[in-house]
């Protein structure tokens, strides 16, 4: 231990004496270290970390899908009921369905996120409240007490961790309700989820045409996931057979729960981490060969040593001992800059993206980063301390013997060092731009509305407040005609579900004078509900006869929009105009007064959906976003929105007021911020290959000043001594490109799901990347060819 000690003072003496040599490989390491540790605080928390819950690997989602009708996500209640009922392959199942509500009565009115839960919700999930307790099951009953659960961060945020709070009241949706319990902190599922109420159901009332409950499970022990995917496969037949009418063609999904959560992000946080690690081995490539240039200055002093005594065994710990302090320092500045990268992620990623508000540099990633560190002083350090230790000591200390020795055999490993920075730089650039070509390509997706100068407003209202279907209808039309007489706006409406949110509904319907269909067959599409105006507010394009009207809301015919595509599926060679359809069979008919283009709504990805818009009016909804289109900046539009609303009622509270440019730009934010990671880490890449290949070039000069001046002298030219040098760097580089190639050409497909548009074997992204990689290089060695060109023979010739 006492050896050891000395070995680190040494090192230390050693790094203060060549201070050049030390900042700049600290800062080259703590920028691959960084890098590392901040995207593996990211992949701990979200895909490693274990969750806050009680055997997660036992835990389970379900959902109903119709294959054959390409439908699926939501579960009804009624069988939901079934499947708890008649399985025994669960210890318990948990329906959820995701709401929000209007917390009042305490400061500024606030729309919250929430979810109302089965009583069996908080057990299943195996997590304990903080404060209180979680619902009793005669809570989960129509007609019982109203109480809710909160989240921690809701608690603090809110209440300011008032622990008093329990057992008092607060008012959601103009009701109050008992605060029964305050969760711990890293209980937040469903993802963003700020309080809980039971769902508190009705069986004998419930639809089971309408889906609208996620469900999870937990995994009886002993019972193998196939054994309950069976299971409920058969529970779904017996289903289908007893409600022919509602249930013919539907199925059971089950996935992991661990899955189900990470599968989204997943191959984004496995490139990021493939990115990082290929930063890291070119920044230990650079550092190796910066030790091993700095070795052949120290020949000497190695044989020195080795005349004295000190075995091979001696002199590779020595220096092993300086290479791990060396990454010791870069390791603890990778740490700062790993926590501003931390803090740079959570501030800029979209909660929706992933939930990563909780990430944080934990004991987990300490002790990663220490290990990455010492592996990584070890792995840049054994080359060089191994070519240090196998030195000849007669050659060494004659007189005269440092050129040879020093440009000896350790060429052939600065060299080829040089070439898999170069390999990995280029994999990496390919990366980039396949990653880049594809941002561009969705960008270049016509959502089918124009998203510049819009601002949208999410309302909703509390049902005890507003229990009438037509106080919905009342409210929005007067809010809607309120701000659309505001100074610069040009056209307001609202529609029930905006576009580019990931919300949906689809609802199956008829179409008059068509032959009734098969029990358990139907024709779906998504379903809006909209008002005079939004068309026009948003820019959707009008192809055919007209939208909604204001004298529409009036009464009489039921009116309808429908987009291109349902046209084009349901109408091939008929004109829709003036057709009927209807949602149900006890719906009026809604006669078809115009077609629409089509719209974006879910992703800027996927296909083009049939749509159909009813009247919001005829068909009013509780909650709905208005959509504003102004003349100039919309966001200076906000408080005067909000004013008018608040005109209205003054205790509804106002939520996610933002532009549909920011919307549009969320809905995209995954593939933006990879894409920015991917090519921030890939410029890095390129500049440490970059560096690498001038070091290499540049000793090389420095090595061979004799033999250029005897080139020299011999009659070479400045072209040829150019050409000689530049001509060494881009052999070098030939030989890391077809490496790289075909490294790429294998990597870039484990990407493929990241990309749209774009193949992952893309040609031009592939030619552009090797173009530039060789523009580098060249930039690269013509500052060393230069210097080359410019050596007096007389002078290197009298200095050998």
């Amino acid at each position: 231990m006492r050896g050891l000690f000395e070995d680190i003072r040494y090192a230390l003496r050693l790094l203060a004496r060549n201070p050049g040599f030390a900042i700049v490989a600290v800062l080259v390491l703590a920028l691959g270290v960084g890098a590392n540790t901040a995207i593996f605080s990211v992949t701990n928390a979200f895909l490693l970390d274990p969750w806050p819950f009680r055997e997660v690997d036992r835990l389970v989602t379900l959902a109903q899908v119709n294959p054959g009708k390409g439908l699926g996500g939501s579960v009804t209640y009624p069988d939901f009921v079934d499947w708890r009922r008649e399985n025994h392959v669960f210890e318990e199942l948990a329906a959820i369905q995701n709401l929000s509500f209007n917390l009042t009565g305490v400061g500024e009115p606030e729309r919250v996120r929430g979810a109302k839960v089965t009583a069996g919700f908080f057990p299943l999930m195996g997590v304990a409240p903080l404060l209180g307790r979680t619902f009793r099951m005669e809570e989960d009953a129509p007609g019982q007490e109203r109480v809710v659960v909160l989240s921690h961060g809701f608690w603090q945020r809110r209440f300011a961790a008032n622990a008093g709070l329990v057992g008092q009241t607060i008012l959601l949706d103009g009701e109050p309700h008992l605060v029964a319990g305050v969760m711990p902190p890293r209980f937040q599922f469903p993802p963003q989820t700020e309080l809980w109420r039971p769902l508190a159901l009705d069986y004998a009332r419930a639809s089971r045409g309408m889906g609208f409950l996620n469900v999870v499970a937990r995994l009886k022990p002993g019972v193998s996931f196939p054994a309950a995917l069976a299971e409920m496969k058969t529970i779904a037949r017996r289903n289908e057979e007893q409600y022919q009418d509602t249930n013919a063609g539907w199925s059971v999904r089950m996935e992991s729960f661990r899955e189900a959560l990470v599968k989204r992000a997943r191959p984004a946080l496995y490139t990021l981490l493939a990115a990082v690690a290929a930063v890291l081995l070119i920044a230990c490539a650079n550092i190796a060969n910066l030790l091993l240039v700095r070795a052949t200055a120290r020949t000497k002093e190695v044989a020195i040593r080795a005349a004295l005594g000190a075995g091979r065994g001696r002199i590779v710990r020595q220096l092993l001992t300086e290479s791990v302090t060396l990454a010791l320092a870069g390791g603890a500045l990778g740490l700062v800059l790993a926590h501003w990268g931390v803090k740079l992620l959570v501030r800029f990623t979209p909660p929706q993206m992933m939930p990563i508000q909780s990430v944080r540099v934990d004991a987990t990633v300490l002790l990663s980063t220490l290990a990455l560190t010492i592996l990584a002083g070890v792995g840049f350090g054994l080359a060089p301390a191994l070519a240090a230790a196998r030195i000849d000591l007669n050659t060494t200390l004659k007189e005269g013997g440092r050129t040879s020795a020093a440009h000896g055999g350790r060429g052939w490993l600065r060299a080829a060092l040089v070439v898999s920075e170069i390999g990995l730089g280029l994999i990496l650039l390919v990366g980039a731009g396949l990653l880049l070509k594809s941002f561009l390509r969705l960008n270049q997706v016509d959502p089918g509305f124009h998203s510049e100068n819009v601002l949208t407003i999410n309302v909703s209202l509390p049902q005890n407040k507003y229990a009438k279907p037509e106080q919905h209808g009342d409210f929005f039309r007067a809010a809607v005609e309120r701000i659309g007489a505001l100074p610069g706006v040009k056209a307001a409406g609202a529609v029930s579900i905006l576009p580019l949110t990931r919300s949906d509904t689809r609802a199956g319907f008829s179409i008059e004078g068509r032959p009734p269909l098969a029990p358990g067959e139907f024709i779906h599409a998504a379903l809006r509900f909209a008002t005079p105006g939004y068309f026009e507010a948003m820019r959707i394009p009008l192809l055919r006869g007209r939208t909604f009207e204001p004298h529409d809301q009036e009464g009489g015919q039921a009116v309808a929009v429908i987009n291109d595509t349902m046209a084009r599926r349901f109408w091939l060679n008929e004109d829709p105009l003036g057709r009927r359809i209807r949602l149900g069979s006890q719906a009026p008919w809604a006669a078809i007064a115009g077609v629409v283009g089509n719209v974006k709504h879910l992703d800027l990805t996927e296909p083009v959906q049939a749509e159909m818009y009813f009247l919001h009016a005829q068909n009013p909804t509780p909650g709905a976003t208005i959509a504003v289109r102004t003349g100039s900046d919309p966001a200076q539009l906000a408080a005067a929105v909000r004013s008018e609303i608040r005109a209205i009622d003054r205790d509804l509270p106002v939520a996610n007021i933002r532009t549909m440019e920011r919307v549009v730009a969320d809905s995209t934010a995954q593939p933006r911020i990879v894409t920015g990671l991917v090519a921030l880490f890939a410029a890095l890449a390129a500049l440490l290959a970059a560096m690498g290949l001038y070091g290499v070039i540049s000793y090389s000069v420095a090595q061979r000043s004799h033999e250029l001046g005897v080139r020299m002298a011999l009659g070479a030219t400045r072209g040829d001594m150019l050409r000689l040098v530049v001509g060494e760097g881009m052999r070098l580089t030939a030989a890391g490109v077809v490496l790289g190639l075909a490294a790429a050409f294998a990597l870039t497909r484990l990407m493929a799901s990241l990309l749209f548009g774009v193949r992952a074997t893309d040609p031009w992204v592939f030619a552009m990347v090797t173009a530039l990689i060789a523009l580098i290089a060249l930039g690269s060695t013509l500052v060393p060819a230069l210097r080359a060109s410019r050596v007096d023979p007389l002078i290197a010739l009298r200095y050998e």
